[in-house]
């Protein structure tokens, strides 16, 4: 298991259809001065259909532009995007986001924002609270449906925006360090969580974090962004540690740690090269 060709270096399996695709993408945007600024440049990357794939690098790097792009925000200034094999020129109907901040509505209760996304799409109220009440008790918050936001902690806040999110299922989840404002007890929790979840689905997961130890106990793959300006992918490691995983015990795993030495000393050096970078325009 810890030889370099099994998971230094992924190379996707013939049967793994990919979902997303990323070709030649570069980002540049116009500063208020009218310098260009490149943010991604070149990256060439491929999800497979159902693989979890995290997204690490420093501060900067690009790795929520690249959610950007894949989520149909924002158009890249070079090189194409496509989504089943389909070319993304509008927003992403088959992706559905996951951010840092809440997603639910304060004035809401939380079947009322569960049932959302349905609502909008036309779903009969009975029939989307009937399906909300599935999602809310698989999240584990059966008998807080009628609780508002204010009345739920940081971790079922988030298992409500969890729920929000896979009732329309999405056949792309996003996630933008959706855990890191939590507890770590809290985070373990909601990371075996959506992993259990994930498991029982065929979405496709691509996973911003900044913690280089989640990224690998969740992960099928760990792409390693390099230091900004004009990142591009750097390292694609493949994370081969059985499952189902627990990810707190998984990190006691002599492979996973042999895995962890081995992206931080790829990770370690972009992270250098981004402090010299942002200390030498202070």
């Amino acid at each position: 298991m810890n030889t370099e060709s099994e998971h230094v270096r992924y190379e996707a399996k013939a049967n793994v259809k990919p979902m997303i695709e990323l070709i030649g993408v570069s980002k540049e945007f116009l500063k208020p001065s009218g310098e260009v600024h490149t943010v991604l440049r070149d990256i060439n990357l491929t999800v497979g259909k159902g693989e979890f794939v995290s997204i690490v690098g420093p501060t900067g790097c690009g790795k929520s532009t690249t959610l950007s792009l894949i989520a149909g925000f924002e158009s890249p200034t070079k090189g194409t995007i496509r989504i089943q094999n389909e070319l993304l020129d509008r927003i992403n109907r088959l992706a559905a986001c996951v951010f840092q901040t809440e997603n639910a509505f304060p004035w809401k209760t939380v079947i009322e924002n569960v049932s959302l996304g349905l609502r909008l799409r036309g779903t009969d109220k009975r029939k989307a609270y009937d399906e909300a009440r599935k999602w809310i008790e698989i999240v584990g918050l059966k008998g807080f449906e009628g609780h508002y936001p204010h009345q739920l902690s940081g971790g079922m806040r988030k298992r409500v925006a969890l729920a929000q999110t896979l009732i329309v299922q999405p056949q792309i989840l996003l996630m933008d360090e959706s855990f890191s404002a939590l507890d770590v007890h809290t985070r373990h929790l909601m990371e075996n969580e959506l992993l259990k979840i994930w498991e029982e689905t065929s979405a496709s997961v691509f996973f911003i974090t900044h913690d280089l130890e989640e990224a690998i106990a969740l992960s099928d793959r760990v792409v390693v962004l390099s230091a900004g300006p004009a990142a591009t992918v750097k390292g694609d490691y493949r994370i081969d540690l059985p499952r189902p995983r627990n990810v707190a015990e998984i990190r006691f795993d002599p492979a996973f740690m042999r895995l962890h030495e081995q992206i931080w000393n790829d990770l370690r050096d972009e992270v250098m090269i981004s402090y010299a970078h942002s200390v030498g325009h202070k």
